[in-house]
């Protein structure tokens, strides 16, 4: 029977999933999850680069996610940044055939273009977000980052590959992403590379199987996985832990994943 909220008292649900948080955040969880891809490098701005790509196929089959994740480095050379502020009409076009579902060439091409403007008019991912940083969140700085993403030439469907939590989306993947850049690596997964952003600013990556457990441990009514939803659950783990909320991803996420049998 699964552990339940209504026979856990708070800091009883907090010492379970303190535990939890603590035993799946370790580098064993590297090898199954798409955060190997941007392992493989140590710059800065390759990290982020790499990651926030990745981050964006991070939907689908994770072995898939994977195997598109390292055909995306082979494609930037193995060396995203280069690539991105370098590469030439030609380079573009040998991006052209790449898919994962309904992320294709052309919207990878215009990834590309639009991470070149943020670097050369925005000084890079971090410094956006930190320009529109409110004081508890970032989800209003994703909606202004996909604005001047977006700023390059653009076909309006590339446009849904950036979800905006203005328009009512959880933003699981670019949350997810923002967990990688901004939490320590003090366990060797996150990496810490953003220190201008505290991690007590990010949001859980709520998806269905999270969403699912959040619920079960009554840290979440709302049946919908959207911006509401998300709030709702992100007042709820800053309850548990104010300075570092979203630490309990790797609680939720691993219940999830390997202790079905309580979930």
């Amino acid at each position: 029977m699964a552990k339940s909220s209504l026979r856990l008292k708070k800091s009883e649900l907090k010492e379970f999933l303190d535990e939890k948080a603590a035993l799946y955040e370790s580098p064993k969880f590297i090898g199954t999850d798409p955060i190997q891809i941007p392992h493989q490098f140590s710059k800065k701005e390759d990290i982020e680069i790499i990651g926030f790509l990745v981050a964006t196929i991070a939907w689908g089959n994770r072995k898939s996610i994977i195997k598109n994740g390292n055909q995306l480095v082979a494609l930037l050379e193995n060396a995203p940044f280069d690539f991105v502020m370098n590469h030439t009409e030609s380079d573009l076009e040998r991006v052209l055939p790449f898919v994962h579902r309904t992320f294709n060439g052309t919207d990878l091409m215009t990834f590309i273009k639009a991470l070149r403007h943020i670097y050369t008019n925005y000084e890079g991912i971090e410094a956006v977000f930190n320009s529109y940083a409110l004081n508890n969140e970032l989800q209003t700085a994703i909606h202004h980052f996909k604005k001047h993403f977006f700023e390059v030439e653009h076909l309006p469907r590339t446009q849904k590959h950036v979800s905006d939590p203005l328009k009512k989306s959880a933003a699981k993947r670019i949350n997810m992403y923002l967990r990688w850049m901004v939490r320590p690596n003090a366990a060797g997964v996150d990496f810490g590379i953003w220190p201008s952003l505290k991690p007590a600013l990010l949001s859980c990556p709520l998806d269905v199987h999270s969403g699912r457990v959040a619920r079960q441990l009554g840290l979440l009514k709302r049946k919908q996985n959207d911006a509401i939803a998300l709030a709702e659950l992100d007042k709820q783990l800053r309850k548990l832990d104010p300075q570092d909320p979203v630490k309990y991803d790797f609680a939720l996420f691993g219940l999830s994943a390997f202790e079905k049998d309580l979930f």
